[in-house]
């Protein structure tokens, strides 16, 4: 007999709905496994070891990419900058494992005087031939030839070092909870650092300074009434110093501009839109964007994110935003599930600083915040900027390694590796040996 259909219906609803929660079981089980991956304490390690070497693979690849034409502009081999960006990266590395393989008692102990070298060189940075200015900002030392180091880069690192010393020496004395003991010294120093970063003209670095300061504030347990008050005090100072120095304020009046603008005020800002919009979903293809042909300034250092989304689209950007998201997880993880008060400071500063340099940088790309003149971290051309950054990143795979439950599963790891080299030697004897 034909079905009918009054019987057809309900069997064809229920195999629907037995399909439908069979999705949604997979889907969960899916979650579940991720879930539980994430929990794994080598995770983080991992997390920081994959999103720092490819966010590293994949800025030297655009850096080859956005630096050809600049390099023939400037007279230079067209491989002259992605060299250079090498030779960093192989140094940086360096750093990197030394970062690694130091305990966190020696790291500590760098944090001293590594600010009193930075301030001696930011006051150097004021001297008359050794100074060097770059672009009208005062914040360069020339080491002979080409070799130039940026300072401020530098204070960025130091001033993580010093404020998680200082501050873990006070939580141990049990004097955070006064707010005297919580800004004296910290704030003031901060100050100092701002202020011989300004006198150079290096706007950008100052504004990551201030997110570190406010965010080791924030993690030292600042009152909401304190965090506010200070927080309002910088956005007044901020603002005299915008209002006061004509290219900055052009620069703040250019955020969401779409038309360049009298006296091209607005030329590199609409330029780096351009960029982007013109990529599309999967980009022009590696190697033939149009805007790195003279039209964008800083295609390879400040701007190298626009490249990246004209030659790589919509998925290349993406991407670079995913393995920074991975590495800020991986480093706030780091600092939540310590006990050891100075990895958590440490650790928690240094994701500040790389997250708001990111931050940053993509937004003023995006025409979202004003151009500030900082690089991508490990993205952009710089050796100044990369050599700090990594032995940062360094840090956080020391840190990561140095918590207990991952030391247990590393030992573990190593055992059970050790076993199984040990098998494969015996079973390679020969049979009259055994």
């Amino acid at each position: 007999m034909p079905r009918t259909g009054v019987t057809e219906g309900p069997v064809e609803a229920s195999v629907a709905t037995f399909r439908s929660y069979s999705r949604f079981g997979n889907l969960q089980r899916v979650w579940q496994r991720f879930q539980r991956g994430l929990a794994r304490p080598l995770t983080p390690y991992y997390l920081i070891l994959g999103s720092s070497a490819l966010i590293l693979v994949l800025g030297l690849t655009m850096v080859f990419s956005a630096s050809q034409i600049q390099a023939r502009l400037d007279g230079l081999p067209f491989d002259y900058y992605f060299k250079k960006q090498l030779i960093s990266i192989v140094i940086g590395a360096g750093l990197m494992y030394l970062a690694v393989r130091l305990r966190p008692k020696t790291i500590r102990a760098l944090a001293y005087p590594l600010m009193l070298g930075v301030i001696v060189l930011l006051l150097a940075v004021m001297v008359p031939g050794i100074g060097v200015s770059v672009n009208g900002n005062r914040n360069w030392i020339r080491l002979g030839g080409f070799l130039q180091i940026q300072p401020s880069e530098f204070a960025k690192l130091a001033l993580v070092l010093w404020a998680a010393d200082l501050l873990t020496r006070k939580q141990q004395m049990k004097t955070l909870n006064e707010w005297k003991h919580l800004l004296i010294p910290l704030v003031p120093v901060g100050l100092l650092l701002l202020a011989l970063v300004l006198a150079g003209g290096d706007m950008g670095t100052a504004m990551i300074i201030c997110a570190l300061l406010f965010g080791l504030l924030w993690m030292a347990g600042a009152p909401t009434r304190l965090f506010s008050a200070t927080s309002l005090l910088a956005l007044l100072a901020s603002a005299a110093l915008i209002i006061t120095v004509p290219h900055r304020l052009s620069r703040l009046s250019c955020i969401g501009a779409t038309q360049i603008g009298p006296a091209d005020s607005c030329f590199q800002a609409v330029h780096g839109v351009w960029a982007l919009a013109s990529g599309g979903l999967f980009g022009t293809g590696l190697g033939a964007s149009v805007e790195k042909w003279g039209q964008l300034p800083e295609p390879h250092t400040d701007f190298i994110f626009a490249v990246t989304g004209e030659e790589l689209g919509l998925a290349g950007t993406v991407s670079v935003l995913v393995l920074f998201a991975a590495l800020g997880y991986a480093g706030i993880r780091v600092a939540v599930r310590t006990r050891d008060p100075f990895i958590r400071y440490a650790a928690g500063g240094a994701t500040t600083w790389i997250m708001a340099q990111a931050m940053i940088n993509i937004g003023a790309v995006l025409g979202l915040l004003p151009i500030a003149g900082v690089p991508l971290p490990m993205f952009s051309y710089g050796g100044s900027a990369l050599l700090p950054t990594m032995f940062a990143v360094g840090m956080l795979l020391c840190f990561a390694r140095s918590e207990p439950a991952a030391k247990a599963a590393l030992a573990a790891r190593s055992k059970r590796k050790g076993n199984k080299q040990a098998r494969r030697r015996f079973l390679r004897r020969p049979h009259k040996e055994r």
